[in-house]
């Protein structure tokens, strides 16, 4: 008898603690659902209350308030997402610095996380090494 009642007991423990696990994620739900009815109602309440009065001046496409000239295909240079492509491999090399000099202030992860990190910074070296022989830096 005294097994089947602490089986029963375990399975309670067990419902009451997922009862807590669903209790959690509902909450996030429904702030979920309240945001998203915001959202919507904010959307609906500035589609209505707009004035819609259309011109032939405000159907024409523009960009920054310039009249459109010419095609609307335009060249861009390569060299602007090259740059935006080394930002963005410098910006996670920042991101993955800040994280390891926490880490590496603790005690016991001195060496391995130096020498992970110094792995790391060689693999950026030698891709920056590489964009600076291919003359992608070089402002023109």
């Amino acid at each position: 008898m005294a097994e089947t009642g602490s089986a029963g007991n375990a399975a309670n423990t067990g419902n009451v603690i997922a009862a807590g696990y669903f209790h959690s994620y509902s909450v996030v739900g429904l702030l979920a659902v309240i945001g998203v009815f915001f959202v919507a109602v904010a959307f609906g309440a500035g589609r209505l209350l707009r004035p819609v009065v259309p011109t032939p001046e405000k159907l024409l496409t523009y960009e920054c308030g310039v009249d459109p000239v010419g095609e609307g295909w335009a060249h861009t240079q390569v060299r602007y997402y090259v740059y935006a492509f080394l930002y963005v491999i410098f910006a996670i090399d920042s991101i993955f610095l800040f994280p390891w000099a926490t880490v590496f202030a603790a005690p016991g992860y001195g060496a391995a996380t130096l020498v992970e990190m110094f792995i790391f910074l060689g693999f950026l070296t030698v891709g920056l090494l590489y964009a600076y022989k291919k003359g992608v830096l070089a402002w023109t």
